[in-house]
């Protein structure tokens, strides 16, 4: 893994794990942008707030964040809230907090057999998703990006009839991409080679759309994850996820560490060809589909892609809670290799926390115990960190989740770019 450059933020560290930093302060306009973008990565992390511990907290006069808070209030990207009475001495203070529920950013999710479109709002909440099972890799990639698109103008037609404004959508796919040019380089298990993934989408949504974006699955998984427990004490995470293949990504001091394929290292113990040309790859071992294989004879439905894979997953771990030896067995060798894989990650990364996301966190019972004990022996000794293993509490919708983020992200750069609220919104609702 390698750290992004992407910049540097000041107030909070979420915005560091996402997209660019404060931009060179020129003058008062520019200065007032940060500062607008300051209050609300601040309410973003840490929950609602007086005016008094913005101001303590980012440093700025109280009169100034009073200022600040009432543009943002008229943007309908923050309101006022319950009286904090709390240990105050004197007249209560009026709570702060994000609002934003007249905005929201779209996250679409390429899957080797699925597609899955979701919408949050400014704060996190879901106002809408979809999901499609789709053997992708059986397809062009103009036809599946032709899916993705449907699904997509689905999402933004239901959000439009709620009275939300789409900011922007994020692509989210599988393997190596160019998000400057949104072109995904290389994506071994969909057959994917140089697609301009961002252009044959925009073409399908026609020119009104808003912009899109293009990220990895891994990075978008890992971003989910840390705005899903934000605080202090969550600044530092190695996020790994089990599809077809398996990839990862981290979060690092609050920024994130872009994946470098980590399904790629030689860890297969039996060697075996992986779809990139090489062999032993640790995605050969701990993919879904060597999961799959060990599991299932190949006429079982659970190899069927058109069959969607909560269902399919569902299946499995029915029969593994039931006791049936070959899927148990099929478990216990994942949950080997994967405990092998991680100790590598924390050899080189040293995390406090290990998320595991995708299928893994679908058999969490199976996985999360082996690799715990695993990691656990490996200590150099009593008294080092211990890395804490857990599973995904998002779902399958993970990397979805973490692009919908990243598509209100400018949002929390630059509040000013969002025009004055025309009517008040009542629970993402526009009302006359």
């Amino acid at each position: 893994m390698r750290q992004t450059q992407r910049g540097t933020t000041g107030t909070g560290g979420l915005a560091s794990a996402v997209l660019a930093g404060h931009p060179e302060v020129a003058d008062k306009a520019s200065l007032r942008r940060t500062n607008l973008g300051v209050m609300l990565r601040q309410l973003r992390e840490n929950g609602a707030q007086s005016r008094t511990h913005l101001a303590t907290a980012s440093g700025l006069p109280k009169a100034t964040v009073s200022v600040l808070v009432a543009e943002l209030i008229q943007r309908g990207l923050v309101r006022e809230g319950e009286l904090d009475r709390a240990g105050a001495v004197g007249r209560p203070h009026r709570m702060v907090e994000l609002d934003g529920r007249w905005i929201c950013g779209v996250g679409a999710e390429v899957g080797p057999d699925h597609i899955t479109v979701l919408a949050l709002d400014l704060r996190g909440t879901v106002v809408h998703q979809d999901r499609r099972a789709l053997d992708v890799p059986a397809l062009t990639p103009q036809a599946a990006l032709r899916e993705v698109a449907d699904l997509v103008a689905d999402c933004l037609s239901a959000v439009a009839e709620r009275g939300m404004h789409t900011i922007g959508i994020t692509l989210i796919t599988q393997g190596s991409i160019d998000s400057a040019t949104g072109t995904v380089t290389v994506a071994t298990n969909f057959g994917w080679r140089d697609v301009r993934a961002v252009h044959e989408l925009r073409a399908r949504l026609g020119r009104h759309a808003p912009p899109v974006l293009l990220e990895n699955d891994a990075e978008s998984g890992a971003l989910a994850e840390y705005l899903a427990a934000p605080g202090p004490d969550t600044r530092e995470l190695v996020y790994v996820t089990g599809g077809i293949g398996a990839g990862g990504a981290g979060i690092s001091g609050g920024r994130l560490l872009r994946g470098s394929e980590i399904g790629h290292m030689k860890l297969d113990r039996l060697d075996r060809p992986c779809g990139c040309g090489r062999t032993g790859c640790w995605e050969v071992a701990v993919g879904l589909q060597a999961l799959l294989d060990a599991a299932a004879d190949p006429d079982d439905p659970v190899h069927d892609r058109s069959v969607d894979l909560a269902e399919r997953l569902g299946v499995l771990l029915d029969r593994a809670d039931a006791g049936d030896p070959r899927t148990l067995a099929a478990l216990a060798t994942v949950a080997e290799d994967l405990a092998l894989g991680l100790s590598v990650l924390v050899d080189v990364l040293n995390p406090p926390r290990i998320v595991l996301g995708g299928y893994f966190a679908v058999f969490d019972r199976y996985l999360v115990g082996p690799a715990q004990e695993f990691l656990d022996r490996r200590r150099i000794s009593p008294g080092s960190q211990q890395v804490v293993v857990s599973a995904s509490a998002l779902g399958l919708s993970n990397a979805a989740r973490g692009g919908a983020h990243l598509a209100l992200e400018g949002i929390f750069q630059d509040p000013s770019d969002v025009p004055v609220r025309p009517e008040p919104v009542e629970d993402g609702v526009r009302t006359a």
